[in-house]
């Protein structure tokens, strides 16, 4: 019996497998809006096996955006827009996801194919980025410090979000307090030197953090919930893995379901040393603590995948750039494994090759 293709269950959650699809942004909306290019994305992964699909960071305000072409939650034509992707994604067998993001400071910037690097300025459709401290991403306009209603704001707009979503029909909502963004900015001493509540020790930092799960966890409380975190910042002085399993500790006796373990993101300064499979170690971490977990990270066969699973080190295993080479990851990565996995009947013709 493979581990990569038993099912799990979390919460009202479902997966036939655990092969999931992380988030990946696309830069692809207008005003926020999920479009032709969104719905084909994800869906595509379903039709390939995927037992979960999550959608790109989507923003709980306009300017939670990463860039102006990020999609967003925060009003009901957004809402509308999800409904058929994931009914999309729900009607080819894998459960649909939404990441639920705010950039902060990595806000207002150029997507990476637009020729242009840095701060998209007002002019072009930026707006000034905040933070808990108005400290800069190397490279980025410094942000302005949000002030303690500001954050209660945030909150707010966290637990608007889950509601569409749910509305949507997503089934599971992952936290982003990864990668540099809003709520990995409180977590790291590196982006956050405040003095009020929200800084300083361990509890302080990841005060912001626990406020939102409580409130996407009141607005959303049969649906699965995930929270993505940086493992390390990969930089002196910076966030740990210590600290990430006190912190997804704290979450999970607030509500948070399951955790999915990236690393980076927060400076650019950062020291990596990537390598297939490098960041499994960090997940394993909190899996050692008894907390449910997935791994990522350079993960690209079958076989790596289920090694993940058989040595203990996760619950489920998720994918990026590997999806995007091969929407059909997961019916691959069962061929290889030599277990069954059902194809879309539109495809069965392909399932054998002789």
């Amino acid at each position: 019996m493979s581990q990569l293709f038993s099912a799990l269950t979390i919460c009202s959650a479902h997966m036939r497998n655990r092969l999931w699809v992380a988030p990946m942004c696309q830069y692809s909306a207008q005003n926020g809006m999920p479009g032709e290019w969104h719905h084909v994305h994800l869906a595509q992964f379903a039709s390939g096996g995927a037992g979960l699909v999550i959608s790109e960071a989507t923003a709980v305000s306009p300017v939670g955006r990463i860039s102006p072409e990020d999609t967003g939650i925060w009003n009901d034509e957004q809402r509308d827009a999800w409904k058929p992707i994931v009914a999309a994604i729900h009607s080819r067998g894998a459960v649909a996801g939404i990441q639920l993001a705010h950039a902060g400071r990595k806000g207002s910037t150029w997507s990476p194919f637009s020729g242009h690097h840095g701060t998209v300025p007002p002019a072009d459709g930026g707006w000034e980025p905040v933070a808990p401290s108005a400290i800069a991403y190397e490279g980025y306009a410094v942000p302005r410090e949000l002030t303690a209603f500001e954050i209660d704001q945030v909150v707010a707009d966290f637990g608007a979000a889950a509601r569409r979503t749910v509305e949507a029909g997503f089934v599971v909502l992952e936290v982003h307090a990864a990668h540099g963004y809003l709520l990995h900015q409180f977590l790291s001493p590196l982006a956050n030197t405040r003095t009020d509540e929200y800084g300083g020790p361990l509890s302080g930092r990841a005060h912001l953090l626990l406020r939102v799960v409580d409130a996407v966890r009141r607005e959303a409380p049969e649906a699965a919930l995930f929270v993505r975190f940086s493992g390390t910042d990969w930089a002196e002085g910076g966030w740990t893995i210590e600290e990430t399993v006190q912190v997804a500790q704290w979450a999970a006796e607030h509500g948070a379901d399951f955790f999915d373990i990236s690393s980076g993101g927060l400076v650019a300064h950062q020291q990596i040393s990537a390598g297939p499979g490098y960041q499994v170690p960090l997940a394993r971490r909190l899996h050692e603590a008894g907390l449910p977990v997935s791994a990522i990270g350079l993960i690209d066969s079958g076989a790596q995948a289920e090694q993940v699973l058989v040595d203990g080190d996760a619950d489920a295993v998720m994918a990026a750039r590997e999806w995007l080479r091969d929407p059909h990851f997961a019916l691959r990565a069962a061929g290889e494994l030599g277990v069954s996995a059902p194809w879309p009947p539109q495809y069965e013709r392909a399932a054998r090759r002789h």
